[in-house]
């Protein structure tokens, strides 16, 4: 292996983290009819590009003399990469950046057999086509511009993933604050058909199997709301003082939750917005309702809603 220096090393990470970038977002642009700047940061590089390739070129360098082992490194090496940095980026931010649950042999849809075979397949184009051009190129970089050219990119990429990092991470807390509103919403739902319920002598309502979407709790909030409403205005008798001040504190925490939903999309800077946008296969387990919902606020926004 030559001993490149860490500055080497460095232009070899953001050569190909641009030229993953250039490949993602033209596939990904080409299958959504319109352009995407694809990655989890802003500018044109897509960091788990270069480290997969830097890892396919380290763990396969023992076996560059056989294509077979070169094949087989490329396999595990670049898979391990995929699935470390799948459960952690999904842990960290409660979201996937992609998802493989649909393809056939895979696993918890964080790797799968058919992009394990082609990594393989990739790492052994890399080593024996693509690496040669490019460390040619980058080794004709006199070493003080390597150097300059390797931190002035480091600074910018740096600063960029920062906010990307806190933009992923805040995204993450407004699905928690949503999930949790959208709990107390479904509280105050039941709370409410118990009160119907009991003045009109009839049996309680049951759940319904689905999980509701936060429009639709807050619609069928205000039927009851009304219904409540219209039965006091035509009998004034028929809910005690007591009643009448829970339904009023239930009011009140319903326009604080729906005040605060409509501050979500405020939320949504350019940073968010941009992250949903750019990875349109984007999902979350965890949050999976409130996250659907998010997307159909960025959408509108983006639209002019």
């Amino acid at each position: 292996m030559h001993y490149y220096t860490m500055s080497q090393w460095l232009l070899f990470f953001y050569t190909y983290s641009f030229l993953g970038w250039c490949f993602e977002s033209t596939y990904v642009s080409i299958r959504s009819r319109r352009l995407i700047n694809r990655g989890f940061i802003r500018g044109p590089f897509l960091p788990l590009y270069g480290s997969g390739a830097l890892m396919m070129y380290i763990v396969s360098f023992p076996f560059q003399d056989n294509v077979v082992m070169t094949y087989i490194a490329g396999c595990i090496g670049a898979t391990a990469l995929e699935l470390v940095t799948g459960i952690a980026m999904e842990t960290l931010f409660h979201v996937r950046y992609w998802n493989y649950s649909k393809l056939p042999f895979n696993y918890k849809g964080y790797i799968c057999l058919g992009t394990t075979l082609a990594w393989g397949g990739l790492t052994i184009l890399m080593t024996q086509v693509i690496h040669r051009p490019i460390e040619h190129m980058i080794l004709s970089v006199p070493v003080k511009t390597a150097v300059y050219i390797s931190f002035i990119i480091t600074i910018y990429i740096a600063a960029d993933f920062a906010l990307s990092f806190k933009a992923a991470l805040d995204l993450g807390n407004i699905l928690a604050k949503m999930q949790r509103a959208k709990e107390e919403l479904w509280r105050m739902q039941k709370r409410l058909d118990v009160i119907i319920a009991v003045n009109n002598n009839e049996k309680e309502q049951k759940r319904q199997e689905r999980e509701l979407k936060m429009d639709e709790l807050s619609e069928a909030l205000e039927q009851r709301f009304n219904s409540i409403k219209d039965t006091i205005q035509t009998a004034p008798s028929s809910y005690l003082n007591s009643v009448r001040d829970e339904i009023a504190e239930l009011r009140t925490r319903y326009n604080i939750y729906m005040e605060n939903r409509r501050n979500a999309k405020e939320m949504l800077d350019f940073y968010k917005r941009d992250i949903i946008r750019n990875n349109p296969g984007m999902m979350s387990e965890k949050f999976k309702t409130s996250f659907e919902e998010l997307k159909n606020i960025v959408s509108d926004k983006m639209s002019g809603k």
